[in-house]
This record gives C-alpha cells, sequence and structure tokens, in this order.
C-alpha cells in the first residue's frame, strides 16, 4: 500500500481528499471485485445516486487488472482516465511503477512523469 497523499476535488465537491493505491491479489474476477468493493464504500456510506463526482465518503476503483483489460457494461479496466490523474499515478508510482499500461505500454513511472511535466492544477493543501 502506498503512502496517503491529499487532492483537490474534481468536480462540484469541495472536499479535499485523502488517496491511496494498492496492490491486491484475489481470486475474484473483475466484476466481483468491483462488487466488494461497492459493498466496502456502502458500509462506509457512499450513496450512489444524484450528481456525478459529488462528495463521498470513501471510493475505491480497480484502476489495472493484472497488466490486461477487461470491459463490460458497469467496468472498464483500466481504469479510463487513470491517465489524467496525478492523484492515482502519484501513489501508484511509489508501489508499482514498473507495471505497464496495457494501452500505451508505458509504466506508472513514465505516465506519471508525463502528467507531471504537464500538470497546471494547483498543488493539494499541506497535511
Amino acid at each position: 500500500m502506498s503512502p496517503t497523499m491529499r487532492s483537490r476535488p474534481i468536480g462540484p465537491s469541495q472536499r479535499v481528499y485523502s488517496n491511496s493505491a494498492a496492490l491486491v491479489s484475489t481470486d475474484l474476477a473483475p466484476r466481483a471485485l468491483l462488487g466488494e468493493l461497492q459493498a466496502v464504500e456502502n458500509s462506509f456510506g457512499r450513496k450512489r445516486q444524484g450528481q456525478r463526482w459529488r462528495s463521498r465518503t470513501l471510493d475505491l476503483d480497480i484502476v489495472l487488472w493484472s497488466g490486461g483489460c477487461w470491459s463490460d457494461e458497469q467496468l472498464t479496466v483500466p481504469h479510463t482516465e487513470f491517465r489524467k490523474r496525478d492523484f492515482v499515478l502519484g501513489p501508484a508510482a511509489g508501489i508499482v511503477p514498473d507495471w505497464r499500461d496495457p494501452i500505451t505500454g508505458l509504466t506508472i513511472r513514465q505516465l506519471y512523469h508525463r502528467l507531471a511535466k504537464g500538470l497546471t492544477r494547483p498543488p493539494p493543501p499541506p497535511r
């Protein structure tokens, strides 16, 4: 598991978020794992209704899956936006820097450095 970093929200939420990445081993298929992750989110009070990107207590995502791609009507892996998000790539680069994005072939470290070079968002607030 990576250290936690703080980030500003995407969308209308006004909260500051804490973000981390974890490498998980499971026998579950991606869709079954998503169900388990959503159950954990629900146990923390997450509500899945109303406005997209609203403030939430917990958001667990499957970003990559054993170096491959997976998709159905509810889940796409790799996560469609992870290459644009420093709060995903930064923590992930700390634990799996050499994992490759199966779409671009770039490592997590390379994606993070490319994003950091062009990053125009202000830095996160101090802890």
